[in-house]
């Protein structure tokens, strides 16, 4: 073999590598997808929003809740009869508003049981498709936030309260239109958390929740806990399922030069620094896929 040859060979493996090992990782995230399914008696859908590794002139790349996902998870619940209950893993910053709503609403309308899985945290949207749940099953770290409404990058709220401190005739005409479209987006968010809280709760329980998680009584990114969230009424349980962690495992953040964080990923038991028995088969595929840098 000549040197050419070696160099084009060495090309087309370096090529085909990204490929196989995406083949490779989605073929373990379906198997303990299944795995989960089999367990629960379930269909499992995951929204796990993690940072693009594309770039825009060097700033990376989020994604947040859009209508593709809405799309996607509604046609995930057509697909499931009415009598099989539906399990969601939530890993998401938020988004729309429209396309939470759908997903939520639509998850609110299936007959069979919904449990919506935060193992890290759902912010806003995601809060606002956590409450359609029947029960909320949260990693004692995990956090929900409040789904006050945003408008660019100001919150709906505090728009509003620009209202208190300056007379109409001191202000300009865009400021008044924002506060204007601020008092209709807190309106509706509030009304529509309240119906998703009807049937969780007394009425004026959901009224007043959904006053103080729509109208701005916190920052938009103020860390609801597991003792809040229930002090609140929300249902909400600790009981994750371990399969849920290797899931998330399973979708690792994009790729650093330097790793931020790491650590052997081996449950320890026992003592300090004793191992239990050593990786499940999910994390023994993961090593395999991804290498030590997971």
């Amino acid at each position: 073999m000549s040197f050419v040859d070696l160099f084009w060979l060495l090309f087309l493996v370096s090529s085909l590598q990204p490929i196989v090992r995406q083949r490779l990782l989605e073929t373990a995230r379906f198997r303990l997808i299944r795995q989960l399914e089999h367990k629960r008696k379930s269909r499992v859908i995951l929204m796990i929003h993690r940072q693009e590794t594309i770039s825009f002139f060097g700033i990376p790349l989020a994604r947040y809740i859009d209508i593709h996902d809405s799309e996607e998870i509604l046609r995930a619940i057509k697909l499931t009869d009415d009598d099989v209950p539906i399990d969601l893993i939530l890993h998401t910053p938020g988004g729309l508003v429209l396309a939470a709503g759908q997903i939520a609403r639509a998850l609110k309308k299936h007959p069979a049981k919904v449990t919506v899985f935060v193992p890290h945290y759902a912010m806003s949207g995601g809060t606002l498709i956590a409450l359609a749940a029947d029960e909320i099953v949260m990693d004692e770290n995990a956090v929900l936030g409040p789904v006050d409404p945003q408008l660019g990058q100001f919150p709906a709220a505090s728009v509003l309260s620009v209202l208190e401190k300056k007379e109409p005739k001191d202000m300009d005409d865009q400021t008044l239109i924002l506060a204007d479209v601020s008092r209709k987006a807190v309106r509706q968010v509030e009304r529509f958390v309240q119906d998703l809280l009807a049937d969780k709760m007394p009425a004026e329980q959901a009224a007043a929740v959904a006053h103080k998680l729509a109208t701005g009584t916190w920052t938009h990114d103020y860390p609801i806990f597991v003792d809040e969230a229930r002090a609140l009424g929300l249902q909400v349980s600790t009981d994750m399922p371990r399969e849920v962690y290797q899931l998330m495992a399973l979708y690792p953040q994009a790729t650093q030069r330097r790793p931020s964080v790491q650590y052997i990923p081996s449950p320890y038991g026992g003592g300090a620094g004793n191992h239990n028995g050593g990786h499940s088969a999910a994390l023994r595929a993961l090593q395999r896929v991804l290498g030590p840098r997971v």
